[in-house]
């Protein structure tokens, strides 16, 4: 039996967190048993508790933008050591075999594995590009204190590859997975029609995810402002939420759709429990980041759902839509264009049909949970 520490970077349920979860819940546990401290209260908790898994909260520091001051950086040192000292006797009280750091901006996992020996697994599900210190400083401390290196896409093994500090060590690729029983072309959406105030003959485009400065929102929005100006039966849905302390992206988006002459056509609702719905709902998820997403959840589950995806041609979802089979690829930057690929779609039914149905087999293909799960248990044993 192998006792392994998770450690990752918050308690919410955006894409990380969703694919941690489904891992932990798929996990034999007759080989492995798996330990969760996480930095925060929040939906995760609450999942993992009522599927047994053991989790504690301990508010040890995430390397976020709050902390690139002077008096950040001291007081992120303060409560890394302060922190680490407390999951080191975790560790050493639980016998923990293995650390699996989830996420770059977690550096605990580095002083624990070194003080104990223990191998650190360290899954990276970012593409840093900005600034450049930070992406050569997380890329050099995560070449030189993980045993193993997992990328959630060969984007992202890429991007850590290019920084020179993986010359010995090379990163592996594990494609996250996501259950397609739960998320299925057979879910019902009929609720959020009459909730919405969307008429059953409308076409909807929609996206989801974390309202930042790089997921797209602003550019989706423009481009589905060219699509409801020549198509007077499309609406848009937008959900997702922005981090704490970071509310004012939400207020600035919620400005922007007030001030569009298409307004009383698009639904704009901060973070919800029942996406299996939502993606059904859609004719077409839309995700148009800004900078290279790595392998963004949200496209895999609309995948699932039997969706054809538009998105901009980098990252992980060049990995996820293969241009002109389940989807299209627009230019970088470029609301024209994605308007022109998502018309391209919603303007001929068969070609959605299509689309949708190859986005879900290729999803059992190539994205599956089960070689997901399986994939990290090999690596497990390995280590």
């Amino acid at each position: 039996m192998k006792k392994i520490l998770y450690l990752h970077a918050g308690a919410e349920m955006y894409g990380a967190d969703k694919v941690l979860l489904d891992l932990l819940k798929n996990l034999d546990k007759t080989k492995f048993s798996p330990y969760v401290i996480l930095p925060s209260n929040g939906v995760l908790v609450e999942e993992l508790k009522k599927n047994r898994i053991p989790v504690q909260v301990m508010p040890y520091p995430i390397m976020r933008r709050k902390y690139f001051n002077i008096s950040g950086i001291f007081n992120y040192a303060f409560n890394f050591f302060k922190f680490s000292q407390k999951l080191i006797r975790f560790a050493k009280e639980n016998n923990i075999n293995i650390i699996h750091t989830n996420t770059a901006a977690v550096l605990e996992g580095c002083y624990i594995s070194k003080k104990l020996r223990l191998p650190q697994l360290w899954s990276i599900h970012e593409i840093i590009v900005s600034p450049q210190l930070i992406y050569k400083f997380t890329s050099k401390i995560i070449s030189m204190y993980s045993a193993v290196t997992i990328t959630d896409s060969a984007a992202v093994k890429k991007h850590l590859e290019k920084s020179g500090y993986f010359i010995k060590k090379q990163p592996h690729v594990i494609y996250n997975g996501v259950d397609s029983n739960r998320f299925k072309p057979s879910n019902s959406s009929e609720y959020l029609y009459s909730e919405w105030n969307i008429p059953k003959n409308a076409k909807i485009i929609g996206m989801m995810g974390r309202v930042n400065s790089w997921k797209g929102q602003h550019d989706f929005l423009k481009a589905a402002e060219i699509v409801m100006r020549d198509n007077s039966a499309v609406y848009t849905v937008m959900v997702g939420s922005a981090f704490a302390g970071e509310e004012w992206r939400e207020e600035q988006l919620r400005e922007e759709i007030n001030n569009s002459p298409y307004r009383d056509r698009i639904v704009f609702v901060r973070y919800r429990t029942d996406s299996e719905a939502i993606y059904k709902l859609l004719d077409i998820f839309v995700l148009p980041s800004t900078r290279p997403d790595p392998l963004p959840t949200v496209v895999l589950e609309a995948m699932a759902t039997g969706k054809p995806v538009v998105g901009y041609k980098h990252g992980g979802v060049c990995e996820m839509v293969k241009d002109g089979y389940n989807g299209f690829l627009a230019n970088v930057a470029s609301p024209k264009d994605l308007a022109s690929k998502v018309q391209s779609i919603l303007n001929d039914d068969a070609l959605c049909k299509t689309m949708g149905e190859r986005s879900r087999n290729r999803l059992l293909k190539k994205f599956s949970l089960e070689s997901y799960v399986d994939n990290y248990s090999k690596v497990y044993l390995k280590l």
